[in-house]
């Protein structure tokens, strides 16, 4: 009956895909195109009287399908695409944009170019409307490939002679790829979204032509509109440009501090450490101290000399002056139960010793500070240090010992 005969194509279809899922997973590209092109011919053939569009699904599975398989070529890449966008109207500009990528990864810029202004100029009723967002990201694509034309062409001026004719020719040039990249990139940094390569090209476009407060208010804007959402990029590239400007330290202290509370572990933490550490604010020397213990609880950090360099410097300065102990008690006893296994284990001890012996002394340092002369990483660096006959690990143990007393006020 034809209910049976749907039940059972339904159930063939799913079995199908169930197969190609299982290649997929598996990396099997061939196996999961074999199965793909009885699953298309198959929809063809029972439903040849009814118009059925191909689904996301076919174009997802087949987009990955050809960017894997060993024996895939462009060509065939960009007809399938073709066919993708030709019977997908309501997804014809994501069609478009991937296929734009694909372009690009195989260095075919100018071919991306093209299919970027032809999907431009897209229109199909009531889905231009719909779409709008998507021809705004086309357009941004676009003004993106000029970006790196007028790029191109500030090279070529730069690095020219004294040829007037020439650099005027260039100058015109890439003064006409700027105008069409700046129109494109303005637009779509206007829309709350994440849109990092696109700000950080229109600001370098801005900042060439000496647009400085502009591209202040766009930064500004793209850091502490509360209708984009939280980014960590855009504090470091306001926090970059401060920095370019010559700003004060309040500036650069303030864009870091926003920076500190959504990624204590960003790798500026070094320089938000040392400026506040230089700070004669006491308030901000506690900060510092805080923002280097705290980018130290991540794993990335654990062997980096610079944060311990930090950390040991502001640790002896405190314990030299008997000032502010309660900051390194504070810091201490929220982590004393997991930061003795997970920094300053006698086998981290050995390895730090024959990786980076100036690292090793640094922690060296903060580890008998924090755990006392008695601590197995302290001994062993110490103990390593002063067989070598450095000079450097035999003060470094002298000033231990010294401070003792400090561990036990720390302790508690």
């Amino acid at each position: 009956s034809s209910n049976e005969h749907k039940l059972n194509f339904k159930k063939s279809k799913e079995a199908c895909l169930s197969y190609i899922q299982d290649a997929l997973l598996q990396k099997q590209w061939k196996r999961a195109a074999e199965f793909l092109t009885c699953y298309v011919e198959s929809l063809e053939k029972d439903y040849s009287r009814e118009h059925i569009g191909p689904s996301e699904m076919i174009w997802r599975i087949g987009t990955e399908i050809l960017w894997h398989h060993s024996q895939s070529k462009m060509k065939e890449f960009n007809c399938f695409m073709e066919q993708m966008k030709t019977l997908g109207v309501k997804r014809y500009l994501k069609v478009c944009l991937e296929h734009v990528f694909h372009l690009l990864c195989n260095g075919q810029i100018d071919e991306a170019y093209q299919n970027l202004s032809l999907a431009e100029s897209w229109r199909f009723g009531e889905q231009t409307a719909i779409q709008d967002k998507e021809i705004k990201l086309i357009q941004a694509y676009r003004g993106l490939l000029d970006y790196c034309s007028w790029s191109k062409q500030k090279k070529i001026l730069l690095e020219h002679g004294e040829d007037g004719f020439a650099d005027l020719a260039v100058e015109q040039e890439m003064h006409g790829y700027f105008r069409k990249a700046a129109v494109n990139l303005k637009e779509i940094i206007k829309i709350p979204g994440v849109w990092d390569v696109f700000v950080k090209c229109y600001v370098d476009l801005l900042e060439f032509y000496g647009e400085h407060n502009e591209a202040r208010q766009v930064l500004n804007e793209y850091a502490y509109n509360s209708k984009f959402p939280a980014n960590p990029n855009a504090h470091v590239y306001l926090y970059q440009f401060l920095k370019r400007q010559g700003e004060s330290k309040k500036s650069l202290i303030s864009a870091l501090k926003i920076l500190h509370d959504i990624v204590p572990s960003h790798e500026l933490m070094i320089d938000f450490n040392t400026m506040l550490q230089k700070s004669k604010k006491r308030k901000k020397r506690h900060l510092g101290l805080e923002v280097i213990f705290a980018a130290l609880d991540y794993a990335g950090w654990k062997e980096n000399a610079k944060a311990w360099s930090c950390l040991a410097r502001q640790v002896k300065q405190i314990v030299i002056s008997e000032k502010h102990l309660d900051w390194i008690k504070q810091e201490w006893d929220s982590r004393k139960d997991w930061w003795t296994d997970f920094h300053f284990s006698h086998y981290l001890a050995k390895r730090n010793w024959q990786e980076n012996k100036s690292l090793s002394c640094e922690k060296a340092l903060v580890a008998g500070i924090l755990l006392g002369k008695d601590c197995k990483y302290f001994k062993y660096i110490s103990h390593q240090g002063c067989k070598a006959r450095l000079k450097r690990f035999r003060m470094l143990k002298k000033f231990v010992t010294r401070h003792n007393p400090v561990y036990l006020r720390i302790s508690g």
